[in-house]
Parts: structure tokens; C-alpha cells; sequence
């Protein structure tokens, strides 16, 4: 099965927004795509008082809702902790066969799966492993999500020493505005520069904030094609 895995250099930093942005561009390209998040913890509550994931809404959302919310996320949790905290918090633990066999039912749905993670990639997903624990057992390509902030230089490349020691292959970085915060567009570039020569990656481009698309500096934005040419297959 074909697939990326958009892993991110902390939490809050738009890994959901880049996942619903590359759904939206691929299923405009007519390619068959589905979202998946192996758990998802911090729940709102709706107008009639039943637990709402807006991450898992956004990912439903981005594939037109054509899968249902149980595929997308099989185990989702209310406090706003790692899944295994949060979990126990309710007196649950994570299922890790599930986290696995809840991608199977995709393999003959879509052209291709994007799956979102938790966190960062050394967040905990079980008791006993992290999200690269997951990746690494997925073997999808990895897309890796970052702040334009002071300090993503940093985070950019640990997150990059951690993926590549444990045999990941990653495809590129995307610099997302995750909030309005106005940033220089020299300081942007400078940010993506350096990211490229210290950690020898491709940084694909950056997302405004609330933007569609990811533009590369001085050049049109990634369209589903280019997205669809990032994709790796596992087994």
C-alpha cells in the first residue's frame, strides 16, 4: 500500500492542517486517498455534549467524509495527554494490535494513505513504544512538520537525527504557520536554508497560516501530483 507519514517537531505545530491540506490537493487530483491517526487524545464537547475530536473532524473533513470517523481514528481519548496517559486516565490502555490492524482496511480503499501522528516522533504510544516505534513498523515515507519560529532550527534537526537513526526515510520538511504570528520572510528563508544544509533535506515549502496550499520560496504552490510522487509503499 502506498503512504506517507506526517510526523511533526512537537505537538500544536499543524500536522493536521498539512495532512487535510495534501488530502484536499490529492483528491482534487482524482487520486483515491484516506487519513489515518492511530489515536487521538483532547476532546471538545459539541452541542449536545458528546465528545468532538477536531482533529479527527479535519481529517474526515479533508476526504470529503466519504470514511467514517471509527476508520480514520480507532482510539481516540478526552484529557489532552499522550494516548497511554490519557488512556489510563479513563481506566483504558492503548490497544497496539489495533493501532496496526486499523490501517489493514484501507489496503483496497484508496490509491493511497496519509497518516498522521501523534505528537512528535519520541511522544509515547503505548506503555512500551514511541510513534517511531509505529513508523518504523509502517515503513511509510516521512513528511516532517515545523514551526517557522526562533528554535525550529533545532527541533527540525533532532527530529531529523531521531528519524534517520531509526532507519526512516525523510522526504521533506514543511515550515507551517500554525498560528498568525507574522514572521520576515527573510528570516523564514534563513530558516529554511539552514534546516536544508545542516540536516541535507529538501524543505518543500511553507504554509501560511489558514493557507491551502504550501508554496515553495519563489515558486507555485505543491500541487497532488507533487504529493502523490513523495508516497512510498509498505508492505
Amino acid at each position: 500500500m502506498k503512504g506517507l507519514f506526517v510526523t511533526g517537531t512537537d505537538t500544536d505545530v499543524g500536522k493536521t492542517w498539512i495532512t487535510s491540506l495534501i488530502a484536499r490537493q490529492l483528491r482534487a487530483a482524482e487520486v483515491r486517498v484516506g487519513t489515518y491517526k492511530p489515536a487521538c487524545s483532547g476532546s471538545e464537547m459539541d452541542a449536545n455534549e458528546t465528545p468532538l475530536w477536531a482533529d479527527i473532524e479535519a481529517l474526515a473533513e479533508a476526504t470529503g467524509r466519504e470514511f467514517s470517523t471509527e476508520r480514520i481514528c480507532p482510539q481516540r481519548f478526552t484529557a489532552p495527554l499522550a494516548p497511554p496517559v490519557a488512556a489510563a486516565a479513563e481506566g483504558r490502555t492503548i490497544d497496539a494490535a489495533l493501532l496496526r490492524s486499523g490501517i489493514d482496511w484501507w489496503r483496497n480503499e484508496v490509491d493511497g494513505l496519509l497518516v498522521e501522528g501523534v505528537g512528535g516522533l519520541l511522544c509515547p504510544l503505548t506503555e512500551t513504544e514511541t510513534i517511531a516505534d509505529f513508523a518504523v513498523d509502517l515503513g511509510f515515507p516521512v513528511l516532517v512538520v515545523s514551526r517557522p519560529a526562533l528554535g525550529t532550527i533545532n527541533h527540525t534537526l533532532l527530529t531529523l537525527n531521531v528519524a534517520r537513526q531509526r532507519g526512516l526515510n525523510v522526504v521533506g520538511v514543511v515550515l507551517n504557520h500554525a498560528t498568525d504570528e507574522q514572521f520576515e520572510s527573510e528570516f523564514v528563508l534563513s530558516n529554511a536554508e539552514q534546516i536544508e544544509r545542516f540536516g541535507a533535506i529538501k524543505v518543500l515549502g511553507v504554509c501560511h497560516h489558514g493557507a491551502g496550499s504550501v508554496v515553495p520560496v519563489g515558486g507555485a504552490g505543491l500541487a497532488g501530483s507533487d504529493w502523490f510522487s513523495l508516497f512510498g509503499c509498505a508492505e
